[in-house]
C-alpha cells in the first residue's frame, strides 16, 4: 500500500512538471552555472527553510556572522551562493596574509568550509572583528558545529560561540522526489514512477547524490541505447556505492 500511494504522490509531481508549460522555469536543485542563480530559483524544503529565511531577511541578521551548518550534499554551497549574489559579497580565505581583514570592511564576505581547511586563527579573529566593526555581514559554512572545531585562541572561541547557527539537514523524500522528478525533466528524459520511487528508497539522502545519480543514469542509458528502468537504476546504484566505499 506504501509503493501504490508513493507512485501516485511521484506521478502527481510529474505530472504537474511535464503539463505546465513553462515547467523549464521552475526551480532546479542545483542550476547547471550556479553564479547565474537567483533567490526565485530555490527549491524549498523543510531542511532549507531556516536558510532561505536567511536569505530572505538580510542584512537584518540575529548578528553580524551567521555560521551554516549542514552535511555534505545538504545544500550549503548553493544557499551560500544564492546569498553571495545577493549580496555581492567576496568570498575569502582566513589564511595568514590573505589580507582577508582588509577585504570584509569593504563589504559582505563569504568563508567556506571553515571546519575542513586549515584555517589561521588570528586571521580569522581579525576578520570577524573587521565584520564587527563595519557592522557588515559574514556568512560561514560548515559540516560541524563552531563548538567541535579545534580553536584554541580564547578570544576567536568566544567570537564563534556569539555567532547565529543556522542549521540545515538532509533532504527529506518528498523532497528528493521532486528534485529527481524535476533533473530527468530537465533532460527530457521519462522515467517511470516505479524507477523513481526505487531510486529514492536507496539512494544516499543529499542533493549532491541526487545531482550525480541522474547524471550518471543520463549518461550510461545514453552510451547503451536504452532507457532508464529499474534494472539500469539498481546497477548505477551500485557502481556509486563502490566508488563511495574506495
Amino acid at each position: 500500500m506504501d509503493f501504490i500511494m508513493k507512485n501516485e504522490r511521484i506521478a502527481s509531481l510529474k505530472e504537474d512538471i511535464y503539463q505546465r508549460r513553462d515547467y523549464k522555469q521552475l526551480p532546479l536543485a542545483f542550476p547547471p552555472c550556479i553564479n547565474d542563480i537567483s533567490r526565485e530559483e530555490i527549491l524549498i524544503s523543510k531542511s532549507l527553510e531556516a536558510a532561505v529565511h536567511l536569505i530572505d531577511t538580510w542584512p537584518v541578521w540575529p548578528s553580524s556572522v551567521v555560521i551554516l551548518v549542514g552535511p555534505r550534499g545538504s545544500g550549503k554551497s548553493y544557499i551560500a551562493n544564492v546569498w553571495c549574489k545577493i549580496s555581492k559579497a567576496h568570498k575569502i580565505h582566513a589564511t595568514k596574509g590573505s589580507n582577508s581583514a582588509f577585504i570584509v570592511t569593504q563589504g559582505p564576505a563569504l568563508l567556506e568550509d571553515a571546519d575542513h581547511v586549515n584555517f589561521d586563527e588570528t586571521e580569522l579573529f581579525h576578520i570577524i572583528n573587521s565584520v564587527y566593526q563595519k557592522s557588515s555581514s559574514l556568512l560561514i559554512t560548515s559540516r560541524t558545529f563552531p563548538s567541535s572545531w579545534t580553536v584554541h585562541l580564547p578570544d576567536l572561541y568566544s567570537r564563534l560561540q556569539a555567532a547565529t547557527v543556522v542549521k540545515i539537514g538532509l533532504p527529506d523524500e518528498d523532497f528528493l522526489i521532486r528534485v529527481i522528478v524535476k533533473m530527468f525533466a530537465d533532460r527530457q528524459l521519462f522515467v517511470e514512477e516505479r524507477v523513481i520511487a526505487y531510486i529514492v528508497q536507496r539512494m544516499e539522502r543529499s542533493l549532491a547524490s541526487a545531482e550525480n545519480l541522474v547524471d550518471s543514469l543520463d549518461k550510461m542509458a545514453l552510451a547503451r541505447g536504452v532507457a532508464i528502468t529499474r534494472s539500469l537504476a539498481a546497477e548505477v546504484l551500485m557502481k556509486l556505492e563502490n566508488v563511495n566505499c574506495d
